[in-house]
């Protein structure tokens, strides 16, 4: 495939709802690749603190006023999205997460080459007939996506046991290890926790405040944790609609942190990172976490073992325990005070991370793989890859 020199680089439309977390995350890192890589970008979301962020990146940011989970208002949506589409005609719709995903797939019906991307299974964060409901929409979706996108070698597995016959490429998420870069723990704690003593063991989990995440598993397993290291401590990063009833049942031990714009300092403070997830596609928290050299202990969901270190994943069921079984507070514990407790391995683990996300998770390794896989949708014309030293500057 050639690119005449007269021929305009390639147009992307990104649709996103949610705007926060994760998925917001991946958006940034790919308007930013693509843009430095000279792709026209826009994207589609409501209004918010992604859309601001993205348009000071120079993506063509287009409003869109979509609710979070699919709903009475949905047939709007579409409609505006629709709108959306015609004006922005791009060569490449690429849909992130569920809610994206319905509407961007009822607009387009496959008439542009169209990426979805899940973003973990709408069907695992519901049960009874909504779960059978939005399997029976993801088996009949996937007609009009060219090319599902998923995070995980698990996350595809899991779509086609759901009976998804969809066209597959699985790219694993990445970060960027620029932002995300060891440091001082001593000092950053310091900073974010000044009323704590710097000694105190900290564990740091990061994420939504919401059943997914399984913030209240860890509440649940953290008096066996504080009874076996006793000045320990907790920090929750993130806001969400379990917050209040979270904070209900959190001992002093526990500090809420909110929702915040950088999670790296909490990382670097944290001695520990955990991610008690009940489901997930890859989570960016661990590989975040593992970029700024600090061990982590997570559920075995999907993702988590392909998240790992190779070694670490093969003998998860050895000390040190980096996997614990999802919703099982009493293995949790038995995962986290043991570390909590062992400084050295704690750094040996922390390193072993490091250097895997350095070698299989770098987010510019996902840029280039999502570039190929336009390529291949769009056929006779070339899609242009990073013509930058950094796609982060």
């Amino acid at each position: 495939m050639h690119l005449s020199p007269t021929d305009p680089p390639p147009r992307v439309l990104h649709l996103t709802q949610p705007v926060d977390g994760g998925v917001a995350r991946v958006v940034t890192d790919l308007v930013r690749a693509q843009l430095a890589a000279g792709m026209q970008v826009a994207v589609a979301c409501p209004d918010g603190a992604l859309a601001g962020g993205l348009r000071a990146l120079g993506a063509d940011v287009r409003g869109w006023r979509a609710e979070r989970s699919p709903g009475p208002a949905l047939v709007a949506e579409v409609r505006r999205l629709t709108r959306v589409v015609e004006d922005v005609r791009p060569d490449v719709v690429h849909a992130h997460s569920a809610k994206a995903g319905l509407a961007g797939r009822l607009a387009v019906r496959g008439r542009i080459p169209t990426v979805f991307q899940p973003h973990a299974w709408s069907f695992e964060a519901v049960g009874g007939a909504v779960a059978a409901l939005t399997t029976r929409w993801e088996r009949l979706g996937a007609r009009w996506a060219h090319r599902t996108v998923c995070v995980s070698e698990a996350e595809r597995v899991r779509g086609v046991r759901a009976g998804i016959a969809g066209r597959w490429t699985v790219i694993p998420n990445g970060v960027d290890p620029e932002r995300f870069h060891p440091g001082g723990a001593g000092t950053v704690r310091a900073a974010l926790l000044p009323d704590a003593d710097p000694a105190d063991p900290l564990v740091v989990c990061v994420g939504r405040l919401c059943r997914q995440k399984g913030q209240d598993v860890l509440l649940a397993a953290w008096d066996e944790v504080v009874r076996r290291v006793p000045r320990a401590r907790l920090a929750l990063v993130g806001d969400g609609p379990d917050g209040e009833r979270l904070r209900s049942a959190a001992p002093p031990s526990v500090r809420f942190a909110g929702a915040v714009t950088d999670a790296a300092p909490w990382y670097r403070a944290a001695d520990l990172v955990v991610l008690p997830s009940r489901w997930e596609g890859m989570a960016l928290a661990p590989l975040e976490a593992m970029a700024c050299g600090r061990p982590v202990v997570l559920t075995d969901v999907d993702g988590a073992r392909e998240s790992l270190p190779p070694a670490l994943a093969r003998t998860a069921d050895r000390p040190p325990r980096c996997l614990v079984p999802p919703g099982d507070p009493a293995a949790l514990a038995d995962a986290v005070a043991p570390l909590l407790l062992d400084p050295p391995r704690r750094e040996w683990l922390g390193h072993q991370g490091r250097r895997h996300v350095l070698s299989t998770h770098d987010v510019r390794h996902t840029a280039r793989a999502v570039a190929d896989l336009y390529r291949e949708l769009l056929g006779r014309r070339q899609v242009p890859t990073q013509h930058r030293e950094s796609i982060h500057s």
